[in-house]
């Protein structure tokens, strides 16, 4: 991408919608894409932690695509962002997922953040910084149970203490956004140095899917939080808002990744290397009519949630994902179309990453092919919320015109 495009030539003429800045971000991820794709397999077995593969990622300028303009940042459309998402996925769902929680933070600092911490931390991010995160906890009462505390202490200083899970991109990030209580009880994020002292990040992702992603657990005790790090994110959600759907977009878009990565290897094994039914009357697996109705099937499928995908990004814009409040009505129907991208993109993805074993045959079961990674990424990716909640606020809408509630898991 060029120095306009990635932002490190500053200024407020940095790339605003609609100029080649936008144009050139496909590209960009085309081209981060190619080089992650061959590698992908042999990541997985090993659980290796992408260092170099996230080193380039942030030299590509692929990190500062949402930068408000002003800042030099691309500032794309939603619908853009999506698809470089959607492309990463299918090369490599693991190294895709962990950016998703940075272009999170970078929006919780477009709509929450002072002007100081706007010009501050983004300019990192525009000159190769990525953000982590430390938001989930396990052993609570559910998921939005919060027991992490950002509290004043004796000698005047904010200290950070609790113990977070799930944490993508923690382990080899600059930053670590952390959700936090503060001492009236309301959610704040506290961007923290990667390398602060009380901060250790964990190696001990054993999960059997997405195991690039590093998604272990990050201890902080007693860490020392400036206050000018500090980002009040409660205000958020005393408004109509979009900022939990922007964020469940972007795993939506990964899981459509991995359908999409699913049919097109196993298409290719059932034409290269699958035999056909002795039953059957053609010489190759690839000419069998079965095999051919069931592709045709689930590709229909896949195309429907690329289409849905879009919709919702869309409608993201639409709302304005990164601009001024919407109406309750325009941010429940773009939280709505998300929700809906979401739940159908997941029960794609693990559908045809399963049911392209059955067509390719005893042999694609083989380990060297490692093609068993694209279900064992689905449906460890796809249990990140369930997708019936999601159905569900789509049917009451439907039936009884309800909203979703106002909360960012939809």
């Amino acid at each position: 991408m060029s120095q306009t495009a990635n932002g490190r030539a500053g200024g407020a003429g940095g790339g605003a919608r609609g100029t080649a800045a936008e144009a050139e971000a496909l590209p960009g991820a085309d081209a981060r894409a190619a080089t992650l794709r061959d590698g992908a397999a042999e990541r997985d077995r090993a659980a290796r932690v992408p260092v170099d593969e996230l080193a380039a990622l942030g030299r590509s300028g692929l990190l500062g695509l949402t930068v408000p303009a002003r800042f030099g940042g691309a500032d794309v459309s939603t619908v853009t962002l999506v698809e470089v998402f959607r492309r990463l996925a299918a090369a490599d769902p693991s190294v895709a997922q962990v950016p998703q929680n940075h272009y999170v933070f970078v929006s919780v600092l477009r709509h929450d953040g002072t002007e100081e911490q706007q010009r501050r931390l983004l300019g990192e991010v525009l000159a190769g910084a990525r953000f982590g995160n430390a938001l989930s906890e396990r052993g609570t009462r559910h998921v939005m149970d919060m027991r992490t505390r950002l509290l004043p202490a004796a000698d005047g200083t904010l200290r950070l203490n609790g113990t977070k899970y799930y944490c993508t991109g923690a382990l080899t990030a600059r930053w670590i956004p952390v959700f936090a209580l503060d001492e009236r009880d309301r959610l704040v994020v506290a961007y923290v140095p990667r390398d602060a002292a009380g901060v250790e990040v964990l190696q001990d992702w054993t999960a059997f899917g997405q195991r690039a992603t590093m998604s272990g657990t990050t201890r902080l005790v007693d860490v020392a939080v400036a206050p000018e790090n500090v980002v009040a994110h409660w205000h958020t959600y005393e408004r109509p808002q979009v900022a939990g759907a922007f964020g469940q977009i972007l795993h939506a878009a990964i899981d459509v990744g991995i359908a999409g990565a699913a049919l097109a290897d196993g298409a290719r094994f059932v034409r290269d290397k699958a035999r056909p039914w002795f039953e059957a009357a053609e010489e190759r697996a690839a000419d069998e009519p079965h095999v051919l109705l069931r592709f045709g099937q689930l590709g229909a499928r896949v195309h429907a949630a690329e289409a849905l995908l879009r919709r919702a990004a869309e409608a993201l814009d639409a709302a304005g994902a990164e601009g001024p409040p919407p109406s309750a009505e325009a941010a429940g129907a773009a939280s709505l179309a998300v929700a809906e991208a979401k739940a159908f993109g997941g029960d794609v993805a693990v559908e045809v990453a399963s049911e392209i074993f059955g067509l390719m045959g005893a042999s694609a079961a083989d380990a060297a092919h490692d093609l068993d990674r694209h279900w064992r990424n689905a449906r460890t990716h796809t249990l990140h919320d369930p997708a019936r909640w999601k159905y569900v606020h789509n049917g009451n809408h439907i039936i009884n015109g309800v909203l979703p509630p106002n909360h960012g898991l939809i």
